[in-house]
């Protein structure tokens, strides 16, 4: 309890921005909380990190956090983290979304950073509904899900995020829920300690804008949905495959190496001055 405190007074802006905005039963406090175990676990200083938010309850986590903060406009976050990096590439710049903001709005940013590999960790909070802005489906909103603007169920398709980056390009891949919270801490530190662009997406549940829409009684019951229906990637390669469209993969879907766009920029103003010499 004593490291937590600690953690907790030097890493959030707590005497400022508190008490927060987040639902009871919100999984985004816990994306939080391992977050900021995975940068002290990195050893790295408040100075050396940046992170980048959109617009949206996700946004938020900007707000609270005491490292260099860039709260952007709707769908942008990505555009701005790509001009820190490209300008400090010694930064670690984290780029923390939401579903509607960095696949409805920003969706067209989300495929061209991953096809750039830009060196940034991108942190998607996927509640598959926008959240804060009234409850209207987004591009991840399930296929029948009822929302405000689909009151009769959604007709169309979602996107899967991680095969959405696995296509665009992405060099690492991941994906957990807020309940396996011991893997989401893994999953980001391997992010963060690595180059080129890489996708985190944890999903988590938002009981006052979807669950309770759509017949989930409680927040709890979403917590339990997901102990039920997401698996690991091994566990999952072990069931009959009739029974794998119904689960949730999580886990590492991609690790691969490859310079990052601001490693290519280096090298290539470094050649281009030598050829000027």
């Amino acid at each position: 309890m004593a490291e937590v405190t600690q953690l907790i007074h030097h890493y959030l802006r707590h005497n400022k921005k508190f008490p927060h905005v987040l639902c009871p039963g919100c999984g985004h406090g816990i994306v939080l909380g391992s977050l900021v175990r995975s940068i002290h676990q990195l050893g790295l200083t408040k100075d050396e990190v940046v992170l980048v938010a959109g617009i949206g309850c996700s946004g938020r986590i900007a707000v609270y956090t005491d490292f260099n903060t860039v709260h952007t406009t709707h769908g942008r976050a990505l555009t701005f983290a790509t001009g820190i990096k490209m300008a400090n590439p010694g930064l670690k710049v984290i780029v923390i979304m939401g579903d509607g903001d960095a696949l409805s709005i920003g969706g067209n940013h989300f495929i061209h950073a991953a096809r750039r590999n830009i060196g940034v960790t991108a942190l998607i909070l996927n509640n598959n509904i926008y959240g804060m802005t009234g409850g209207q489906s987004s591009s991840t909103t399930p296929q029948d899900s009822v929302s405000m603007t689909t009151p009769f169920g959604q007709m169309e398709k979602s996107f899967d995020i991680v095969e959405l980056a696995k296509a665009a390009g992405a060099h690492y891949v991941a994906r957990s829920t807020v309940l396996h919270v011991k893997l989401l801490d893994r999953i980001i530190v391997t992010a963060l300690e690595r180059p080129g662009f890489n996708l985190v997406e944890a999903l988590t549940p938002c009981h006052t804008q979807f669950g309770r829409k759509n017949k989930f009684k409680t927040v709890v019951d979403m917590y339990k949905w997901y102990k039920k229906n997401a698996l690991p990637l091994d566990a999952l390669a072990k069931l009959p495959e009739a029974q794998r469209n119904a689960r949730v993969p999580i886990g590492i879907f991609v690790q691969e190496e490859a310079h990052s766009l601001e490693d290519r920029y280096v090298m290539l103003r470094s050649r281009l001055q030598e050829g000027a010499s």
